[in-house]
């Protein structure tokens, strides 16, 4: 089974100008726990999950200060990709290896959505049922 079976391709994104408010508006309107920032061309420049906004939270005075900051600034820059016919247990180990909780799937540069740990995790228990 490859990346291309599982991903979530319907994904909200952030641009270069979002905000913090704007990545935490989404990861709660969308129940995602991270965001892949894209340019004007949807290629991925950065990743931001909630666990990189409570790392700066613990910094902070307040939470609400770093609203109108941009996301961008506190996001992974350069992220790990991976390409769509990527088998999943290779993007598995990947993740683990590299401590990623969202990986982007990107295809001649451009994203095409992402997948979580968790997704990864389900399709090996999915594709080890179908096989017993």
């Amino acid at each position: 089974m490859t990346l291309r079976e599982v991903l979530h391709a319907h994904i909200p994104t952030l641009s270069r100008e979002s905000t913090v408010r704007d990545a935490v508006d989404k990861m709660d309107i969308y129940q995602f726990p991270g965001l892949v920032v894209v340019d004007e061309n949807t290629t991925p420049i950065g990743v931001l999950t909630e666990g990189d906004l409570c790392r700066v939270a613990t910094t902070r005075e307040s939470l609400t200060g770093m609203a109108g900051e941009p996301a961008l600034v506190h996001a992974s820059k350069d992220p790990t990709t991976a390409h769509p016919d990527t088998e999943i247990g290779e993007a598995f180990h990947l993740m683990l290896n590299s401590g990623l909780t969202l990986l982007p799937i990107v295809e001649e540069q451009s994203l095409m959505g992402v997948v979580l740990r968790v997704d990864l995790m389900q399709a090996m228990m999915l594709d080890c049922t179908a096989n017993e």
